[in-house]
């Protein structure tokens, strides 16, 4: 059964949707010519050819769906019409067989919903795959937390995955299931993919290295331990041991002139004896070893010096993997110790017999050169990297989704076995739709070949004749026709045709009868016994009086059918704008006020914004006057048709009811009311007989009030103000005071006399027109 159709943007239907909701076994949609009633009806039909339809169908099921409309009649009121199958005289233990047969396929198809409703549906999230569906849901917002935490490390790594949940989801699942990487740390992880997945990547050039072996060699030379002293054989010798002042001696021969020259020590003449005997006590020997000290200083400066320049040139490399900040105070100490051990060999220089120890400059050049070798090393990784990048990228991805997965393992685990869990009984449930549909498919065979073989199109032809003559269509009637009789055609009393002669109401009454005998059987032998939802669209056009009696009698059969549920129509759609034929078709002496609980009402009105569904808690359609009054009630009237509903009001109530005509009305009002009660039948006469001009299609929601004021006062002063108050019911209209405003009479005289509609008499009062 249907329980929803949507309608939009199709034929006179807007954008905005409109539904039939709530549908029950038996709907009404009343509605006047071109409001959209055959429209409805061809969505049925074929909804799969309106895209922007839909229908919702309970629990999913589809019916068979037959549609009587002016497509219907057009489609099949051909020269020789399809038979209808149905049931003729069947044997009683053949009956039983069939009734059997269809109880089998009526068995399986509830089994097949119960097993439909239990699967449930991840969409509307029923059932066990709604289970699975919020069961996934909840486990990918899992997912998508792990990824908010690592993304800004391993984004790369989670490239393919990063804007969607669902992708994201699968891939922790496979990499779970089929990852066999190494387990890293996240700290070695974030530091290979800071350079792995580097943009634009690079080689990086390693920083120069150097040898502090031979500054520490000259540390350890001799000759800084050595006392270099003067010749010890000179008879001046002991004395300058004994006074320690080689050093001072040595130095001051450097200032003797010469022979007779002032000496530097004690300011006499030179003598050339002691000058000869200070010259021997330096000698040869004396000489190589200042020359050493001398070149130990030269080559330690210069050794020294190198060591600084490659520090400095590594703290200032700019290289990736080198922490300037935390080498530059291993290098602020060599430099220290390196200038130390300088000015001590400068000491040792200039006090050759003096003992000089260097600082031990080992540590300090250790350190220095271990930082190097540690950025070194790590360049060297990275350019191998560089290399190979394509295959390291793998691998780091992989290991990165294994350090994801294993740090998640817990919710991973409790989410597979819960979905094993939920899979198991999903698949058990589709293991048992699969056989269950199976044993339908062999029910129904088998009820086909039962129904095929006591099935004719005869009766059908019968029930029709029968009909047709019991109201007086004498002239025409059906019989069998085709190779196998299985079609029937419309003959004349002497054999021949009668299709290309019948009138409009003759063929409208027999393409009825056709449908109606249609839904209780079938055109295919072996499906007369299916479920079907039935729609009738205006079948009572062009039909007389009584002929639209046996068309309401026979519809109303169908609609009992519907209520009970027991036969095979299900659900029936009534749509009409004829106000008698929906009358006789929705009377029921058991409905109260409301509705009753197996029916729905529906009108269906074309506006300016197009054709819009309005349902009703009761039955909204009694007389066509009715209708009238129902318009004036409803608050959002339409400005463009109202002057047409208060004219047919009027002529209805006064003057083929009460034989009273405008003149008359008119006269019941004096002075300036008059004048406006004249103003307001022209205005209804020229809105209901002419195309509207500006004026009136400007016209807003106060100017018809004004209008409806005045209304009202006609059936005050004609004497049936308690008329307009019946029909009126309880939705006021008008203002609380009920006396014409002058501005009222002021509005209508103006707006007439602009408009041409009405000249004014020198008498003051409006000119009628005839």
């Amino acid at each position: 059964m249907l329980e929803e159709i949507c309608i939009s943007s199709v034929a006179t239907y807007p954008e905005t949707a409109q539904r039939l909701e709530g549908l029950k076994p038996i709907n009404f949609v009343f509605g006047t010519n071109g409001s959209g009633k055959t429209t409805i009806s061809r969505i049925l039909a074929d909804t799969a050819a309106y895209p922007t339809c839909t229908t919702i169908w309970f629990r999913g099921r589809t019916v068979e769906t037959l549609v009587y409309n002016s497509d219907f009649v057009e489609n099949n009121f051909t020269e020789h019409l399809k038979g209808i199958f149905t049931l003729g005289e069947v044997a009683a233990e053949k009956r039983k067989q069939i009734e059997e047969a269809k109880a089998k396929v009526a068995d399986y198809l509830d089994q097949i919903d119960k097993l439909k409703l239990a699967l449930g549906s991840e969409a509307t999230s029923t059932g066990k795959l709604g289970d699975l569906g919020r069961l996934r849901a909840a486990f990918e917002e899992r997912c998508w937390q792990i990824k908010s935490t690592h993304d800004r490390d391993f984004k790369r790594a989670f490239e393919g995955a990063r804007n969607s949940k669902e992708r994201f989801c699968d891939r922790v699942l496979a990499e779970t299931a089929e990852n066999t990487s190494a387990l890293c740390t996240l700290e070695d992880l974030r530091a290979r993919a800071e350079s792995v997945f580097a943009q634009a990547v690079a080689k990086v050039t390693p920083i120069t290295t150097f040898d502090g072996r031979r500054v520490l060699s000259l540390g350890d030379a001799a000759i800084l331990e050595k006392p270099v002293v003067g010749k010890q054989d000179v008879d001046l010798a002991p004395l300058i041991s004994r006074l320690g002042n080689s050093d001072w001696v040595r130095a001051g021969l450097h200032f003797v002139e010469g022979t007779g020259a002032p000496c530097p020590f004690c300011q006499k003449a030179m003598e050339a004896e002691l000058l000869d005997r200070l010259k021997a006590l330096f000698d040869e020997v004396y000489v190589a070893d200042i020359k050493a000290i001398e070149g130990l200083r030269d080559s330690y400066e210069i050794e020294a010096q190198a060591l600084l320049n490659v520090s400095d040139a590594a703290l200032s490399s700019g290289s990736p993997y080198m922490d300037a900040v935390t080498l530059r105070p291993f290098i602020e100490r060599l430099r220290a110790v390196l200038e130390l051990n300088k000015r001590h060999i400068e000491r040792k220089r200039n006090e050759p017999s003096s003992r000089v120890c260097l600082e031990p400059v080992s540590e300090a050049i250790e350190a220095v050169a271990s930082f190097i070798e540690k950025a070194n090393a790590a360049v060297s990784r990275h350019n191998q990297l560089v290399e190979n990048l394509g295959a390291e990228r793998g691998r780091l991805t992989s290991e990165i989704w294994k350090l994801v997965c294993h740090d998640n393992k817990s919710a991973i685990d409790s989410y597979l076995s819960e979905k094993t869990s939920l899979d198991k009984a999903v698949d058990g449930m589709r293991a048992g739709l699969k056989d269950k549909n199976e044993r339908l498919a062999t029910a129904r065979t088998t009820l086909a070949d039962l129904e095929r073989s006591v099935t004719s199109v005869r009766p059908t032809v019968n029930e029709i004749n029968g009909i047709l003559a019991s109201f007086g269509f004498t002239s025409f009637k059906l019989e069998t026709a085709g190779d196998r009789d299985e079609s029937y055609a419309i003959v004349r009393s002497d054999g021949s045709s009668a299709r290309n002669t019948l009138s409009e109401g003759e063929r409208s009454f027999i393409s009825f009868l056709y449908f109606y005998h249609l839904i209780r059987g079938s055109t295919n032998s072996a499906e007369i016994s299916g479920n079907r939802v039935v729609v009738f669209d205006d079948p009572v056009s062009s039909l007389d009086s009584d002929v639209l009696f046996i068309v309401s009698a026979l519809i109303k059969r169908v609609l009992s059918e519907a209520c009970s549920g027991k036969g095979a129509i299900k659900q029936v759609f009534v749509m009409t704008h004829n106000i008698y034929f929906h009358k006789e078709v929705t009377f029921d002496p058991d409905r109260k006020t409301d509705k009753r609980a197996h029916e729905t009402f529906w009108i269906v009105r074309k506006t300016n914004e197009g054709s819009q569904l309005e349902g009703f808690a009761h039955n909204p359609i009694r007389t066509s006057y009715e209708l009238l009054w129902e318009e004036i009630r409803r608050p959002s009237r339409p400005a463009v048709t109202i002057q047409n509903v208060m004219r047919r009001i009027l002529e209805h109530y006064f003057t083929i009811l009460g034989n009273m005509d405008k003149d008359s009305i008119i006269e019941k009002f004096e002075g300036r009311d008059q004048q406006v009660c004249a103003s307001l039948f022209s205005w209804i006469n020229d809105g209901s007989h002419n195309f509207s001009d500006e004026l009136y299609a400007s016209l807003d929601a106060t100017t018809v009030d004004k209008y409806l004021v005045v209304f009202e006062r006609i059936f005050g002063v004609t004497g049936h103000g308690a008329h307009y108050a019946m029909m009126r019911g309880p939705v006021p209209i008008t203002a609380e005071d009920k006396e014409i405003p002058a501005e009222v009479v002021a509005t209508a005289t103006e707006m007439l006399e602009e408009s041409g509609v009405l000249s004014v008499e020198p008498s003051g009062f409006p000119a009628i027109p005839a």
